[in-house]
């Protein structure tokens, strides 16, 4: 025995004590189906009620009334008398259909004696006809049924349609839905296709006599023909000319008074197939068919609703990690900045002094010599401070000394101007720049990650720089790109030797290869970015750029970096950034920006 939908009706109501709304609602709709899948029809009427109370608490009482309806006709088919005695006691106003249609006894007809319903097959005789209809009001109720069980809208077109034609000898219908004070034809069903679904406007269908429609949704008529190629006020209408249908029945599908649809039946084999107890079923159908459509409509207002709330906080956490992203590079920028700076002034001083001390070594070596030219024999004293100085040392060793000194400040010199070229805070409009410093400056901030370490050999980058002209660009973004997939490249090696000794990975060769060039028609520039790693599946490569998508572990990597660069380098250069990879040999990182 399958006891699991008793599990997801007690999950179900567990969640809805934790107001965990939406598995709540998942839980009672998989309790239902199943127990209903296992003829379970007392726990299908008590998860059904259930779901009905868990939605009226919620203010949701459109939707409760399709669950609660569902929940009497479970508890009359198992034969709990008390229990629906008690839903008409406690929920009358969710069970309104269900109670006028008990009064009415249905009104198949004036002469039945309502205690024969129940249990008998109602037998009307029309004085307009021959026809004797035999009408099954069990039929009727599980017609009734069905169309309340349904609450996605598609699914309630395709089952009002079948419903209607199994019940009112109908061989083609369509479903009509009033849209924006428009008629569409949402549905048409065939006895030899089953049900289309259309959502095609009125004034385009060539499948219903339009002349006909527009009456019905303006008088709030139903409008039964006998014989519709008999001289009718429609008869002129282009459908009926073609198509000449015998039958015909078009009834206004109304809720609370206004018209939110209408339903068109056609039979064009026989005459008179619409009769007068067929029409009053469809129209009790309609009466049911319009709360289910009222339903399916707020359900599916819901539905769209509680995506959109989805997809808008989905975009906000991207905003919010994107805003990081940006705020970490922004910080990164105004601390290289700042320490550029810092460096420039020092530095500034540091390159006029050793330019004097230059100068003053050479005036004092030229005076040391002239000294000891017109000198020769010098005091014992400065012969012997002489040796212990080591001077002919000295005289050699200084001017190489403060040559280096000179060579050293040069290249201080060097690393704060790359610094500031990174940190470059980008203007209100394109510059044209050098992407060559933009690349070595990137490569200078991440020199640390790039040097031997007591896990792993250096990183050997190796530069084939083509002859690049100035390229118009926002260059501080274009280095954050550059920062990004280099600094994948390196996780990728500190990736790989992960469990593996130094000795293991020494034999390794780790190389990142950079390329540029100008395109044939000298239009762009293309960067190449090549890591000779492990690379990465078709099924990874496909989604490298998406937001959020990471291979990395929890807490070292926001799946941003790659998606922002190719925003920047798509959106806001008008280039492109594309990526191939082999498993085994490595990855490769293209990108291509536009000169001008």
């Amino acid at each position: 025995m399958n006891h699991q939908h008793k599990f997801y009706l007690v999950e179900a109501e567990r969640q809805r004590i934790l107001l965990h709304k939406n598995k709540a609602m998942e839980l009672y709709n998989r309790a239902i189906t199943l127990a209903k899948e296992n003829a379970y029809i007392q726990e299908e009427a008590l998860s059904n009620e259930l779901a009905a109370k868990f939605y009226l608490n919620w203010d949701k009482e459109k939707i409760a009334q399709v669950y609660m309806q569902e929940a009497y006709y479970c508890y009359a088919r198992w034969g709990a008398k008390a229990k629906t005695e008690d839903l008409e006691k406690r929920y009358p106003q969710l069970l309104i259909p269900i109670l006028q249609g008990q009064i009415n006894h249905f009104q198949l007809s004036s002469t039945v004696d309502a205690s024969l319903l129940p249990n008998k097959t109602i037998h009307t005789n029309l004085s307009s006809s021959s026809i004797s209809e035999v009408l099954d009001l069990s039929t009727i109720l599980k017609a009734s049924q069905a169309l309340s069980s349904e609450i996605e809208l598609e699914q309630l077109l395709t089952t009002l349609l079948q419903v209607v034609m199994e019940n009112a000898g109908a061989q083609k219908a369509a479903l009509l839905v009033l849209k924006q004070e428009n008629l569409v034809v949402e549905a048409i069903a065939t006895i030899d296709e089953g049900v289309t679904l259309l959502s095609v406007p009125l004034s385009t269908s060539q499948d219903i006599p339009i002349t006909l429609v527009n009456f019905v949704k303006h008088s709030l008529k139903t409008v039964v023909l006998d014989d519709a190629t008999a001289q009718t006020d429609f008869i002129a209408d282009p459908y009926f000319m073609q198509q000449q249908p015998k039958s015909v029945l078009c009834t206004p599908i109304l809720n609370q008074g206004k018209i939110i649809g209408l339903l068109y039946l056609e039979n064009p084999l026989t005459i008179g197939a619409f009769t007068r107890d067929r029409t009053e079923v469809i129209q009790l159908l309609c009466a049911q068919a319009a709360i289910s459509l009222e339903n399916a409509r707020l359900y599916q207002e819901y539905q769209n609703y509680a995506h959109q709330l989805e997809r808008s906080l989905q975009e906000l956490e991207q905003a919010q990690l994107q805003m990081v992203q940006n705020e970490k590079m922004a910080t990164l920028g105004n601390l290289v900045a700042g320490v550029a700076h810092e460096i420039n002034n020092p530095i500034g001083f540091l390159e006029g002094s050793l330019h004097n001390a230059q100068e003053y070594t050479q005036d004092l070596l030229a005076h040391i010599h002239l000294f000891k030219q017109h000198h020769p024999t010098p005091a014992i004293a400065v012969i012997e401070h002489g040796e212990k100085i080591d001077l002919e040392f000295l005289i050699e060793d200084l001017p190489k000394l403060v040559s280096s000194m000179k060579v050293a400040s040069e290249r201080i010199k060097d690393i704060s101007t790359s610094l500031r070229t990174f940190s470059r805070a980008d203007t209100a409009e394109k510059v044209a720049c050098n992407l060559h410093e933009g690349i070595e400056s990137t490569l200078l901030i991440l020199k640390y990650r790039l040097k031997a370490n007591e896990k792993r050999p250096a990183i050997e980058v190796i530069t084939e720089y083509g002859n690049l002209p100035p390229v118009e660009c926002f260059l501080g973004q274009l280095n954050q790109v550059f920062m990004n997939i280099l600094a994948n490249a390196i996780d990728v090696f500190d990736a790989s030797i992960q469990g593996r000794s130094f000795a293991q990975v020494q034999g390794d060769r780790q190389q990142i290869l950079i390329q540029t060039e100008v395109s044939s028609n000298e239009q762009t520039v293309i960067i190449r970015m090549k890591d000779n790693g492990h690379g990465m599946s078709e099924e990874i490569r496909l989604r490298i750029f998406d937001h959020l998508f990471t291979t990395k572990e929890v807490g070292k990597g926001t799946g941003l970096g790659l998606a922002i660069a190719r925003q920047i380098v798509e959106e806001t250069h008008d280039g492109s950034l594309s990526c191939n990879s082999v498993l085994g040999e490595g990855t490769e990182f293209v990108i291509e920006i536009p000169v001008f």
